[in-house]
């Protein structure tokens, strides 16, 4: 069927009713889903008949054997019109009635930096062919929204905008329900944060800590490899909830690593060097020789005339024992009152930093608003 001919190449498509529907939101791809059903009224010439002649105002004829305009989605990425019926409605005056279907996958690159607190609008371009100035025109009056709640996300209005005069766009505001995605994503991050700082109650020695502190970090990493498919894809404003995951990470791996070292701090006062480990042991051989030369000068000197002078030598080898223990003893409270301390600090430095930092991402999440330019397809074309 060809295109209607009137005076001007101009033809004028009336749309009284266009009803929209978002049928899902794609956050790895950034795709929006809808439905779009249009009722157009248009003129045709070629379709007038004189009343006198024939005595009916309105007729029913196939779809296929009229013209039809076109409705294309500028910014779909996949995009299909069906005729809602197979017939349409002709009056004597060449007015005709008809309603389609428009099935799009927009390319919309929604604004999710703030997921899962996101909310940003989506415009869906809809016009028909022209060229030149010449062409099919199209003007809308009502829009009607229906079932806006689909999935995780919420549609709240929609409204009729334009570019210019033959560039017509429906723009749709989209928000997530952050109930969802703050309950599996953002929610567990928090709680096992809360479980690691808690962790400090538990002793240094004994290594229950440090077992608890590494099985925190192993879980939180396959929590990261399973919601990888759940997150949302890249764009220009990319999520910060991905840099959340990885600062949360960082601060897992740090704690483990503090609590290592102190656990060694808290057994012998030195670090994981060797250098430390070669200085105790010279330490301690140093030790043995000055009492086995003591020990020696002790049994030169003592004059072995009875049975006293055995009991006297085995007493000083108990006394010098003892006062071995009390060294040890006392060497080994100081490192884990050093031990403890260093604990402590590191314990409410833990504490202060990561209420700021979670107050602070929480505050840009739900606050900061990332621009996304949502028109590029439209371009002025030059040739």
């Amino acid at each position: 069927m060809r295109h209607p001919q009137e005076d001007n190449c101009t033809k004028s498509i009336f749309v009284p009713f266009l009803e929209y529907q978002t049928l899902s939101v794609d956050t790895k791809n950034l795709r929006l889903i809808t439905r779009l059903q249009a009722a157009m009224v248009w003129i045709d010439p070629e379709l007038t008949w004189n009343t006198s002649d024939y005595p009916v105002d309105e007729v029913i004829l196939p779809v296929k054997n009229i013209w039809t305009p076109e409705i294309h989605v500028t910014n779909g990425i996949v995009a299909t019109m069906q005729h809602s019926s197979r017939d349409l409605l002709v009056y004597s005056n060449g007015t005709v009635k008809h309603t389609v279907i428009i099935n799009a996958e927009v390319n919309c690159e929604v604004n999710l930096f703030n997921y899962p607190f996101a909310a940003d609008e989506c415009p869906v371009a809809i016009q028909a062919w022209s060229t030149d100035g010449c062409g099919t025109k199209l003007a809308f009056r009502h829009l009607k929204m229906v079932d806006g709640a689909h999935g995780d996300w919420q549609t709240d209005y929609v409204n009729f905008q334009k570019k210019r005069d033959d560039r017509n766009y429906i723009m749709v505001s989209l928000r997530i329900k952050p109930a969802n995605p703050f309950i599996t994503l953002l929610l567990p991050s928090m709680l096992i944060i809360l479980a690691d700082m808690v962790s400090f109650a538990l002793p240094l020695t004994g290594g229950e800590r440090n077992s608890f502190k590494v099985t925190l970090v192993l879980s939180f990493t396959m929590f990261l490899n399973i919601l990888n498919d759940q997150l949302p894809g890249d764009s220009s404003c990319s999520p910060i909830i991905r840099t959340h995951f990885c600062i949360c990470l960082i601060i897992l791996v740090v704690s483990m690593l503090v609590s290592l070292v102190l656990t060694r701090v808290a057994q012998d006062g030195g670090l994981i060097f060797c250098c430390c480990s070669k200085r105790t042991g010279t330490k301690n051989t140093r030790r043995r020789e000055e009492e086995q030369s003591e020990e020696v000068k002790a049994d030169i000197s003592v004059v072995q005339l009875d049975a006293s002078g055995e009991s006297t030598q085995l007493l000083r080898k108990v006394v010098k024992f003892l006062e071995a223990l009390d060294a040890k003893d006392e060497e080994n409270e100081k490192s884990q009152w050093i031990a403890n301390l260093l604990d402590k600090i590191f314990f409410w430095i833990y504490f202060i930093l990561g209420t700021v930092y979670f107050c602070t991402m929480t505050t840009v999440m739900v606050k900061y608003r990332c621009k996304v330019d949502h028109f590029d397809f439209w371009y002025d074309q030059n040739y």
